[in-house]
């Protein structure tokens, strides 16, 4: 058996499961007799009075500038609060109400202001004061911490949720993983346990009552998943994945600092494609320069209900976060033929590659595409981002798209919200959309070569046809003399070119797409080290020649043949 979750902090772990149950959620919402009132104000302050002494027990324990310690000291400023504990106070005599109810309700409101907040950042914080606040009903429900000093084996916390102060407790020598029911990968449990190298799976719907403490299980930092008492075979196979996993990070550790260029200098952006903020979390484990693809109709695939403008610009902020500051590519949402969405209303078309698809669907659709697009230019006010156009085939697509954004943006300077600006440009999927780059060009700042679809629609064959796929693959010389074609015209309009289908993920074929021009590589995550690797091989020269010789070619088998022997 196994759940999912977000994975905060990659790697794989074993280990016995220990329950870190901080806090009992009973909460009760019947009336305080008027003579009772006096006692529970003595609880309010008696539990503020216990979680300081904790708080301040577990900052003696740190450095004074450590992320545990800045953490800890903003809910002890919020403990030292006499307008607030006033506040609860009050709440108490006027509704007649328990204090447990009072700081549920005075808590709850302050969280909800800082949720409000546009700032994902600050947002952030009222995960944090909701946190507290169960913390303080646990003290006056009579909870106490758990004593960790005796773990001497390895263990994977799971919890509902863990605040820094709880974190700074943890022996950290035993603790194997953590597991929470709550959190993102922006959450200060995430950045603790990405700065302590603990792996960890935030948003994990785990059931507690069917975990019992000390059973056997696997934090999957790789697939993002928790197997909970793992056969011999699932154990042996995450062993062997472990070790694979291991053996990567060592190979990381000798290329993924290095730049990506070739042996006589040549330098050569190279980034990845990704689908998941599970996916970027790995971004640091290969090295990559950043996004050059983020698949984001990828978020929808699992989903019944379209996430509105709120929650994809979390998400968005989310990206940004992990990303700090690195290339962050955004494809708007491309559904249609092939991708269909659980959340999104199926279409009957005859010819569904040749229909309403990539852009197409967007402009069929434009609340739909505008919520995309409000959410990425609030997210836009928090770091750069590149924004990409799946599937465009000519000019017209291109105005009407921009159209949208100028409405886009009168609509949040009406609401008032922040929004930041962006970079734009195509993905060129089409032999029409080569065609007519010339006239797109003035209004791009970069473009993007997918050479799946580009070859499906150069071939006429279909992509996810594994009849065709040999015969009419994207190495073939009609493909690669659109692909030029491309480069050459982005170039002479001073356009940067990068290429984000399969090809750019070979690193057999990636000298050869260096050679004939592409500034930019944008691969699957797995294979990034293995391109950098062929990169850094090989002389700029070298990729130049092969270029020039294999656009000569004129016959798959033996452009086929060439690549091969050169390799």
């Amino acid at each position: 058996m196994s759940v999912t979750g977000i994975v905060v902090s990659p790697g794989i772990a074993f280990g016995k499961v220990l329950h870190l149950n901080f806090y009992h959620e009973k909460v009760d919402y019947r009336l305080i007799p008027t003579n009772q009132l006096a006692d529970e104000s003595k609880r309010l302050k008696q539990a503020f009075a216990n979680q300081k002494q904790y708080l301040e027990q577990s900052l003696s324990k740190l450095e004074a500038d450590s992320t545990h310690a800045s953490l800890i000291e903003a809910d002890l400023l919020l403990l030292e609060d006499e307008d607030l504990i006033l506040e609860i106070d009050a709440t108490i005599s006027k509704l007649q109400v328990s204090a447990a109810v009072a700081i549920e309700r005075i808590f709850g409101h302050q969280a909800d202001e800082l949720a409000a907040l546009d700032d994902p950042y600050l947002a952030n914080r009222a995960e944090d004061v909701l946190c507290l606040s169960r913390r303080l009903i646990a003290r006056l429900n009579g909870a106490q911490h758990i004593n960790l000093s005796q773990l001497q084996q390895d263990t994977i916390i799971l919890a509902a949720d863990l605040t820094p102060a709880e974190f700074a407790m943890l022996p950290l020598e035993h603790i194997a993983g953590i597991v929470l029911n709550t959190g993102g990968v922006t959450s200060h449990t995430a950045i603790l346990a990405r700065n302590a190298g603990i792996p960890a799976l935030l948003s994990c719907q785990y059931e507690p009552a069917n975990i019992a403490n000390g059973t056997e299980v696997v934090l999957n930092g790789v697939d993002g998943e928790l197997v909970i008492a793992p056969n011999q075979a699932k154990i042996a196979a995450l062993s062997s994945l472990k070790q694979q996993d291991e053996a990567r990070k060592q190979q990381l550790l000798m290329l993924k600092d290095l730049p990506t260029q070739t042996l006589d200098g040549k330098p050569i952006g190279l980034l990845a494609n990704v689908g998941s903020l599970n996916d970027i979390s790995h971004l640091a484990d290969v090295g990559a320069e950043g996004i050059g693809l983020f698949r984001t109709e990828f978020m929808l695939m699992n989903t019944n209900t379209l996430p509105d403008e709120k929650a994809q610009y979390h998400f968005y902020c989310d990206a940004l976060h992990l990303m700090a500051g690195k290339t962050f590519t955004i494809r708007t949402l491309d559904v249609g033929a092939d991708k269909e969405l659980p959340c999104l209303a199926s279409m009957q078309e005859d010819n569904p590659a040749l229909g309403l698809r990539g852009i197409r669907y967007s402009l069929a659709h434009p609340e739909l595409f505008k919520t995309q697009i409000k959410a990425i230019l609030r997210a836009a006010n928090h770091g750069p981002i590149r924004l990409m156009f799946p599937m465009i085939n000519q000019v017209e697509e291109l105005d009407a798209l921009f159209e949208h954004i100028e409405q886009c943006k009168a609509q949040l300077i009406e609401q008032e919200k922040g929004f930041g600006e962006l970079s734009y440009g195509i993905v060129v999927e089409t032999p029409s959309a080569v065609l007519n780059l010339q006239s797109m060009l003035p209004s791009l700042d970069f473009i993007s070569i997918g050479t799946n679809d580009l070859t499906q629609y150069t071939m006429a064959a279909d992509r996810t046809n594994p009849m065709l796929t040999k015969q009419y693959p994207s190495l073939s010389p009609a493909v690669l003399t659109l692909v030029q074609q491309t480069i050459d015209i982005a170039h002479q309009n001073k356009v940067r070119v990068s290429l984000c289908g399969e090809l750019a993920s070979d690193p057999k074929i990636a000298p050869l797409l260096v050679g004939m021009g592409i500034d930019e590589l944008s691969v699957n995550l797995s294979a990034l080290l293995e391109v950098k690797s062929a990169l850094r091989n090989i002389n700029y020269q070298t990729c130049l020649s092969q270029a020039q010789h294999a656009l000569k070619l004129t016959r798959i088998d033996e452009l086929t043949h060439y690549i091969n022997g050169i390799n």
